[in-house]
C-alpha cells in the first residue's frame, strides 16, 4: 500500500524519510526517525513495534541488521510486513515479507535503502534508488525527487492519496523529536508528492524568515533585510514576511518603506495590523502604538 525511500548524506550528516500511500495519513504511521539515531519504515500491514523497538535497539548500539533482526524475530505477522531500517553511518537493512502484497520489493542503493508494496511494478523501487543516486540538491531534495521517480512508475496500484517527508540533523537535542530539520505531512490529498514539493518551499521560506528575526535581534540589520527580501520576493502576498519587513525597515529608519509593508498586510487581513501594534507594545519592534496607528491612518 505504500513506498518510502530512507536516505543519508554523509556530507551533512542528516538522515530522512520520505513516504507516498494510497492510505489516510500514512505519515503519522510509517516513518520513525531520530536525529543522531536512525531511521526506520514499517509498510504493508505496519507495526509501530518495529519503529520504537528499532529507534531503542539502535540507540543501545545495535546495527540495523541485528535491530531488525531482534523485532522480527519477536513478530508472528512478519511475513506481512516491509520494514527498512539505516542508521547515521549509512548501514541498512531491509526485509520484505513473503504475505507483502505485490508488486512489493526493496533494494538498498547508494546512501539509501528504498521499497514498495502494492506497486503497479517491480520498477518502483528501483527508481527511487536511482533518483535518489543521480539528484542534486540537499537531502530533502533528494527524497522528494525519489518519491516523483516512483509516481512516474506507476506508484500505489491504488493511486495517491498522503505522503511525508522528514530529515534530522546529525545530532539531536535531547528529545526524540528534536533535531528534525524539516517536518512535513499531508494527509489527504489528489497530489500529496506535490503538495509536499509546494510545503517545503513555503516552510523554507518562513525558515529564512525566522532566521532574519533573529539577525535583527543580534544588530545585524542588513543580512535581516536581504532575508526577508528573498522571503517577500517568494511569497509577496505572505503577510507574516511583510511585518517582518515591516519592523526591520522601521528599526533601519525606512518609514515611508515600512507603511507600505504594513497597508500591504492589512489589505490581506486586518487583524495583521493589530498584530504587529502587540509586537510594538510588547516591546519587539521599534516603535509604539501610537506611531504604528498613525502609520496605518496615513497609508489609507
Amino acid at each position: 500500500m505504500t513506498y518510502s525511500i530512507i536516505g543519508h548524506d554523509p556530507h551533512t550528516r542528516q538522515i530522512g524519510i520520505a513516504v507516498q500511500s494510497r492510505f489516510f495519513a500514512a505519515g503519522r504511521i510509517v516513518p520513525w526517525i531520530e536525529a543522531g539515531v536512525g531511521a526506520i519504515v514499517c509498510q504493508a500491514f505496519s507495526d509501530p513495534v518495529y519503529g520504537y523497538r528499532g529507534l531503542e535497539l539502535l540507540k543501545q548500539g545495535a546495527t540495523p541488521q541485528q535491530a531488525l533482526e531482534t523485532v522480527r524475530r519477536a513478530d508472528s505477522g512478519a511475513e506481512m510486513r516491509q520494514v527498512a531500517m539505516l542508521d547515521t553511518q549509512g548501514r541498512a537493512a531491509v526485509f520484505t515479507g513473503q504475505r507483502c502484497v505485490a508488486a512489493a520489493g526493496h533494494i538498498v542503493g547508494n546512501h539509501c535503502v528504498a521499497q514498495a508494496n502494492m506497486a503497479v511494478c517491480d520498477v518502483v523501487w528501483p527508481a527511487m534508488a536511482a533518483a535518489f543516486a543521480k539528484t542534486g540538491g540537499d537531502l530533502a531534495e533528494r527524497l522528494l525527487s525519489a518519491l516523483s521517480a516512483a509516481q512516474k512508475e506507476g506508484g500505489d496500484i491504488r493511486g495517491s492519496q498522503a505522503a511525508a517527508l522528514i530529515v534530522c540533523a546529525a545530532k539531536g537535542a535531547g528529545h526524540a523529536h528534536n533535531g528534525r530539520v524539516v517536518d512535513l505531512r499531508v494527509d489527504d490529498h489528489p497530489d500529496p508528492i506535490s503538495e509536499l514539493a509546494r510545503l517545503l518551499a513555503y516552510g523554507r521560506a518562513h525558515d529564512r524568515a525566522s532566521e532574519a528575526t533573529a539577525k535583527a535581534f543580534a544588530g545585524d540589520l542588513a543580512g535581516a533585510l536581504s532575508d526577508l527580501d528573498a522571503s517577500c520576493a517568494e511569497y509577496p502576498d505572505e503577510p507574516e514576511f511583510l511585518c517582518r519587513r515591516a519592523g526591520v525597515l522601521m528599526a533601519l529608519g525606512r518609514i515611508a518603506e515600512a507603511r507600505e509593508m504594513i497597508a500591504r498586510a492589512c489589505a490581506i487581513g486586518a487583524g495583521w495590523g493589530e498584530w504587529i501594534m502587540r509586537l510594538a507594545d510588547a516591546g519587539l519592534i521599534p516603535a509604539s502604538r501610537e506611531q504604528l496607528q498613525s502609520m496605518m491612518s496615513s497609508a489609507v
